[in-house]
């Protein structure tokens, strides 16, 4: 009887356990990803990445500055040192007038120094040198010192030029890695998955816009551009980043923009949100990074992210900054 007992109770713990293991859920090897969390991954990859290639563009603006003021620096330079060596000539020729009557090998001793400050030294100690005329000495001391200046300053110049292509190279290696980080995530998502996030923010464009002027050729360029490659750095024909579009766009319309967002926030007067009009540059983040061109009826055109491209999109999509009114 006991055993019999025994035999049932385990007979019922088994079907208990076949029933537990029946109704389990399977447990994945690897769980599906969470795709607001991936989305919020992956914006926060491109706005990062974003932030640098501007801070590329401002690099980039500030480099040709510093490339333009070296060329002058350096020209300048070498009309100085060409002063230096008329006036070097004219104190040798003096010397020598003084030795007229000696032999060549007295006068070739005179002066025998290529070096600008040793030349002046030899001056200042020569015994001949109160014969000499004063105001030839006095010019060639001025020019000298000019040289040195120009000197100096080319050699600052170049030094802020060689630290400027660094950062720049720095600013390149962060945006590549944060385009990389974004392509794993993504990658990792089914393409359905993959067309949502990259899609979620974008609508239709627009089939008129009412603009008009100047402001009417950049809306149309740019509007012409939806569907594009985003890539940084790059302001078309088939690819631009957001500061790259809006100069493209606003360049047939006559008006010269830098290739940064930042500094197209200076570009012209601010206008409030609520009056915008279609043409004007509508800035985002703090500090700004994206740019893009309002359309109307509260839509912008923009050069999204490497993801997304060129789309049109909500003026408030983004967190808001300013606007300005180009031209």
């Amino acid at each position: 009887m006991q055993n019999g007992r025994n035999r049932f109770i385990t007979l019922l713990s088994g079907f208990a356990l076949i029933a537990a293991v029946g109704f389990m859920p399977s447990s994945p090897a690897q769980a599906e990803p969470d795709i607001d969390d991936v989305q919020a991954r992956v914006d926060r990859l491109y706005h990062e990445a974003e932030q640098a290639s501007e801070r590329y563009n401002d690099a980039k603006l500030e480099l040709d500055e510093l490339q333009r003021d070296l060329g002058s620096l350096r020209a300048d330079q070498e009309r100085q040192d060409a002063r230096l060596e008329v006036v070097r000539k004219q104190v040798q020729d003096s010397i020598v007038r003084q030795y007229e009557g000696q032999s060549l090998t007295a006068v070739s001793q005179v002066v025998v120094s290529d070096d600008p400050q040793a030349f002046l030294a030899q001056l200042s100690t020569m015994s001949s040198f109160n014969d000499m005329q004063s105001q030839l000495f006095d010019d060639y001391a001025t020019e000298l010192k000019s040289l040195d200046i120009r000197t100096d300053a080319t050699e600052k110049r170049a030094a802020e030029v060689a630290d400027l292509e660094k950062k720049l190279a720095e600013e390149k290696a962060t945006i590549d890695d944060k385009l990389a980080s974004a392509k794993s995530l993504l990658s990792d998502l089914k393409e359905k998955e993959r067309e949502d996030i990259l899609s979620r923010g974008t609508v239709r464009a627009p089939s008129d816009v009412p603009a008009s002027g100047r402001a009417a050729a950049a809306v149309q360029y740019a509007l012409a551009q939806v569907g594009d490659a985003y890539v940084y750095g790059a302001a078309g024909p088939s690819a631009f980043d957001c500061s790259g579009l809006t100069m493209m766009a606003w360049a047939q319309a006559g008006v010269a923009l830098p290739h940064s967002s930042s500094a197209q926030f200076g570009s012209g007067p601010h206008v409030s949100s609520g009056d915008l009009q279609p043409g004007d540059l509508v800035f985002y983040y703090s500090p700004i990074s994206h740019v893009g061109i309002y359309i109307g009826n509260g839509l912008i055109v923009h050069a999204a992210n490497p993801g997304t491209g060129v789309v049109v999109a909500n003026v408030f999509s983004m967190p808001y900054s300013g606007a300005v009114r180009p031209g």
